[in-house]
């Protein structure tokens, strides 16, 4: 199954109302944490890196909207922390926007990628930093996140944070940044 499984009318991909139905069904259990119903699914063969018609597999709505027991049963499952949608962005960019440290945490324990970066360059210390978030940017850099990487443009997690006015994140930055 692909992502035109939820997006084309069932009369460009031959499926029927009642699977896409059951498909948008799937996408609504990861997006409201249905951890039992998820995990039903899984054991019954839902493939766990299926993805909607943004490209957001079941992981990434479970850790955006912050379902740390349904991703536990994906990551269960073998569902890949770095499958990216269709805007580059992985689970764990989309756990340092929300401010969810403990997902972030679940999702490095299970193989994330620190250094993961969006086609724009922004790591999840980038995305922490631009949104004032002291707490996931300490973690991110005590576990070896790369405090002098740069985006497309050139801009570091320092410059972000000051670009977008989330003068916690700058001094903390500077702070560590200098020893």
């Amino acid at each position: 199954m692909d992502e035109r499984f939820v997006s084309a009318p069932s009369s460009d991909n031959g499926l029927d109302d009642a699977t896409l139905n059951f498909a948008h069904e799937v996408f609504e259990v990861a997006r409201n944490g249905d951890t039992s119903r998820l995990a039903t699914l899984l054991e019954q063969g839902l493939p766990p890196n299926l993805r909607n018609h943004k490209g957001d597999s079941l992981l990434m709505l479970a850790s955006y909207h912050g379902h740390a027991d349904a991703v536990r049963v994906l990551l269960t499952h073998k569902a890949d922390p770095e499958l990216r949608n269709n805007n580059g962005q992985t689970p764990i960019a989309g756990a340092a926007f929300k401010g969810d440290l403990p997902m972030i945490k679940l999702l490095l324990e299970h193989g994330a990628n620190i250094e993961g970066a969006s086609p724009d360059g922004k790591t999840a210390l980038m995305m922490a930093a631009m949104f004032n978030r002291t707490e996931i940017v300490d973690y991110l850099l005590a576990h070896g996140a790369d405090g002098d990487a740069k985006d497309s443009k050139g801009v570091t997690p320092l410059a972000a944070a000051k670009m977008m006015g989330a003068p916690d994140t700058a001094a903390l930055l500077e702070r560590l940044l200098k020893s």
